[in-house]
C-alpha cells in the first residue's frame, strides 16, 4: 500500500456540525489535505497535546502511550487506510505487534502525537478524498467519543476557512456554552473548573 506522510495544520469547529470539529491534514512537502470530523472529546484530546498542556490526571491518550512504554515497545506509526461509507479507518504500527491495529483516526493521532510517531495516508484515501486548498484558507503550515469520523470534502474545506486553530480554551468555552444552554449545569460546572484550571497554569 502506497502510504503519503501527513503533518497537522488546523483543528477548527465544524460549521455544519454541532459540537464537532475538523481536524486538517496536509500532506508533507505537499498542497492536497484531507478534512475529518471529529468529536469534540477527541478535539480537546487533540489540542491538549498540540498546546503541550497536561491535564490534572492522565487522559485515555496519555494511558496508552504509559502503557506503551511500560511494555518496552514504541508506536511506529499510523496510518488512515481507508474510507467506506464517509467514513474514515486506521490503524496503529506498533513493534513487535504481529499485526496493524485498528483504531478511529483521531484515536491514533491523537496517540501519535503524544509518541512521536508519523501520521500517514493511504494514497487511494488522499486521491479519493484530499483536497487543495482554496483561496482564502490561512493555515499556516509551520503552526462525542462515539461519533464516527467522516470526510467533509471539499465544500466543508471551502466553508470552514478559519482564522487560526482553535486554542483549548476557546474548545473548552464552547462546550460550556453548549452545556449551558442545554441546562445541564452539573456538566457546565465540571467545564469551568477546568477552564480555572487551564487559566491558573497558562
Amino acid at each position: 500500500m502506497d502510504r503519503v506522510q501527513m503533518e497537522i495544520i488546523g483543528l477548527t469547529s465544524s460549521p455544519q456540525t454541532s459540537g464537532s470539529y475538523a481536524l486538517i491534514l496536509q500532506e508533507t512537502g505537499g498542497m492536497r489535505r484531507l478534512s475529518i470530523l471529529i468529536g469534540g472529546d477527541l478535539a480537546q484530546a487533540i489540542a491538549l497535546e498540540l498546546e503541550s498542556l497536561k491535564p490534572p490526571r492522565p487522559i485515555t491518550h496519555d494511558l496508552m502511550k504509559t502503557m506503551i512504554d511500560a511494555l518496552g515497545t514504541q508506536l511506529l506509526d499510523v496510518c488512515i487506510t481507508e474510507l467506506r461509507e464517509s467514513t474514515f479507518y486506521a490503524v496503529l504500527n506498533i513493534e513487535g505487534a504481529s499485526e496493524p491495529i485498528d483504531a478511529r483516526p483521531s484515536d491514533a493521532i491523537a496517540l501519535a502525537i503524544r509518541c512521536g510517531a508519523s501520521i500517514y495516508v493511504a494514497e487511494s484515501v488522499l486521491a479519493e478524498a484530499g483536497v487543495l486548498p482554496q483561496d482564502g484558507d490561512d493555515f499556516d503550515d509551520d503552526d462525542d467519543d462515539d461519533e464516527e469520523e467522516s470526510f467533509e470534502g471539499e465544500k466543508e474545506i471551502e466553508e470552514a476557512k478559519p482564522e487560526r486553530p482553535k486554542t483549548l480554551r476557546e474548545v473548552l468555552q464552547g462546550k460550556l456554552d453548549v452545556a449551558v444552554k442545554q441546562e445541564d449545569y452539573e456538566r457546565a460546572a465540571q467545564i469551568r473548573d477546568e477552564i480555572d484550571r487551564l487559566d491558573r497554569n497558562s
